[in-house]
């Protein structure tokens, strides 16, 4: 069977992070939700996505399809209906369309179809902070899957560790002189990545392949460091994608960055009002903010985005792709995609500046950016023009 992943009514709300990747390539847990299904499912996917995207990500069709809406994580019980599904068949959640079987080129009436109800409780990342807020259940989720009748690399005696049978760590890890408390949830450590000396963390936790915890860092979970990502300091409740940065002490929590972030040293930011009161979050598809309906929220940073040292962020902050902010002061709650400045304004980030930095940044990792990656950000440029307001 073919299987296709498609963004859903949910890629707005998961703006700025699905303005440069697809919904299904959105990480939580330890796994991206592409990497999850295709492990359920014993099966490679492709994409349907905006038409920007769909160089990079292109749709593989073939005479028989089933199509499955990313914003839902496999559950056993999703996974089992999926697989059964025939033809004039798609499974609903309330309003939203889970999946369904497609011939090629078929246009679908679901009014005609047989519409199957989701069994089980959905599991779904509607908004972008469901991405932090639901990590730790993806954590547990992706552990067991992970691990499931293998045998964890041994951890070297001089580590502290409690509640042992619930750590796995990968071939080629590293981990020396670290406290890891796995008793409020699994700790995963991911092939060749590294845990350095002094540092202490609290499950549920992912350290993805390659990444790198450093000296003496505080976490507390549920938190997932992705691919290729170094993190110093502390961290509380959030998840890097891949690739990004916060290599010196000072406080990230609840928060989400995207891939190719980079927070200057001291950098912090807010996740709990003074009031206490419920935190807004910039809404793109309504272009106002909007309640959350939590009282603890951080940073949502998209991709290629970038903070100097000292930078403070107010609870809920959202930061557009490619800004780049510095200064004293708080800068504003919502920084649109390339913003040049902080609290005493801004300016446009023009993409010839920005493209060089990518490059630069990109190279040191040993990734190409690729005119497919330039495509794509100047596609975000035009589209968030009307945010940007020079100050």
């Amino acid at each position: 069977m073919n299987y296709i992943l498609f963004d859903g009514s949910a890629r707005k709300k998961l703006l700025p992070f699905t303005y440069t990747r697809p919904v299904a390539d959105l990480r939580v847990g330890i796994l991206s939700i592409r990497e999850k299904w295709e492990k359920n499912l014993g099966s490679t996917t492709s994409t349907i996505t905006e038409d920007y995207l769909s160089e990079k990500w292109p749709m593989v069709e073939m005479p028989v399809n089933i199509m499955i809406n990313a914003s839902f994580l496999p559950t056993s019980e999703l996974v089992e209906q999926v697989m059964k599904l025939q033809q004039n068949q798609a499974i609903f959640y309330e309003e939203d369309v889970v999946a369904f079987y497609a011939l090629e080129d078929e246009e679908i009436d679901f009014d005609e179809c047989t519409q199957i109800e989701l069994e089980g409780k959905p599991f779904q990342i509607a908004h972008t902070w469901d991405l932090f807020s639901k990590n730790g259940e993806a954590i547990k989720a992706d552990f067991q899957l992970l691990t499931q009748n293998r045998d964890s690399a041994p951890l070297s005696s001089s580590n502290n560790v409690i509640n042992p049978e619930n750590i796995f760590v990968e071939e080629g890890a590293k981990v020396e002189f670290a406290t890891l408390n796995a008793s409020n949830g699994p700790i995963y450590i991911g092939a060749d990545a590294e845990i350095m000396e002094g540092s202490l963390i609290r499950g549920p936790f992912a350290l993805c392949h390659n990444a790198i915890l450093k000296l003496g860092s505080k976490i507390y979970g549920p938190t997932t460091i992705g691919p290729y990502s170094k993190v110093g300091g502390e961290v509380n409740n959030s998840v890097l994608f891949a690739n990004s940065n916060k290599g010196h002490d000072g406080f990230l929590g609840n928060s989400v960055l995207g891939e190719w972030c980079n927070l200057g040293a001291d950098s912090n930011n807010s996740n709990l009002k003074n009031n206490y009161a419920e935190v807004r979050l910039w809404d793109y598809e309504t272009e106002r903010f909007a309640n959350t309906g939590l009282q603890f929220c951080g940073l949502m940073m998209g991709d290629h985005s970038k903070c100097g040292i000292n930078t403070m962020f107010n609870t809920g902050t959202v930061v557009g792709v490619s800004a780049n902010i510095f200064g004293s002061g708080f800068p504003r709650n919502f920084v649109p995609s390339f913003s040049w400045g902080g609290s005493g304004g801004m300016s446009t980030y023009k993409t010839v500046k920005a493209f060089e930095v990518a490059e630069i940044v990109m190279k040191r990792r040993n990734i190409d950016f690729t005119d497919e990656d330039k495509a794509i950000l100047e596609h975000v440029f035009e589209e968030t023009s009307k945010f940007r307001r020079d100050s």
